[in-house]
């Protein structure tokens, strides 16, 4: 089987028999992607991955032999219609206003499932990045202050610049003070050499 993702046919047989025995534990596959991914040294995006691009090449041969038997397959996503997306925004920026971060507000919004959480998280962080006009826009019709979050980024750029100042301090000091130590000990030797000289 060619590879994907970089697994070989034994690694991805391997997944697929762990993914089957956690689903018959009763486990999420959050679950079984996180465990499987600390097990094995991988990143838990990469397993997630990697396991949805196997399913979707089932109709390949090679990937046939490794699911063969287990059932496995993608659930088709059904995207967020845009009167969804923006009720959810909406849900989550108002919960925001209040000191609830993003996490615990998809949270709250999906009721404790964690598939729906993450694709409330996943599809607030899209429009962010992609589409912020989008978010201030929402922030103004519900009433909410746009320039608390506006202060909140300069803030955050702020402590970023600081914290990159920081390192580099103390980065300086640390080779500084190697540098200290090494004339130091140089000094000692010369010393030691005029003092045999004698």
């Amino acid at each position: 089987m060619n590879k994907i993702n970089g697994y070989t046919a034994e690694e991805a047989g391997s997944l697929v028999k762990y993914v089957c025995e956690g689903k018959l534990k009763g486990k999420t596959l959050t679950r079984i992607f996180e465990e499987y991914a600390a097990r094995t040294g991988r990143a838990k995006g990469s397993v997630r991955n990697y396991y949805y691009a196997l399913l979707k090449k089932s109709d390949d041969e090679d990937v046939k032999k490794v699911l063969n038997g287990t059932n496995l397959k993608a659930e088709a996503i059904k995207p967020f219609t845009d009167e969804e997306t923006d009720k959810i925004l909406r849900a989550i920026l108002t919960q925001k206003s209040k000191g609830i971060s993003v996490r615990r507000a998809v949270l709250n919004l999906s009721g404790g499932d964690d598939k729906l959480m993450l694709r409330y998280q996943n599809k607030y962080r899209n429009v962010l990045a992609k589409q912020p006009e989008k978010i201030k826009a929402i922030m103004e019709e519900c009433g909410l202050n746009t320039a608390d979050g506006e202060q909140k980024r300069i803030e955050d750029r702020i402590n970023e610049l600081y914290d990159g100042l920081t390192a580099s301090l103390k980065s300086e000091n640390e080779r500084l003070t190697a540098l200290v130590q090494r004339l130091c000990d140089e000094n000692r030797l010369l010393k030691l050499q005029i003092k045999n000289m004698r």
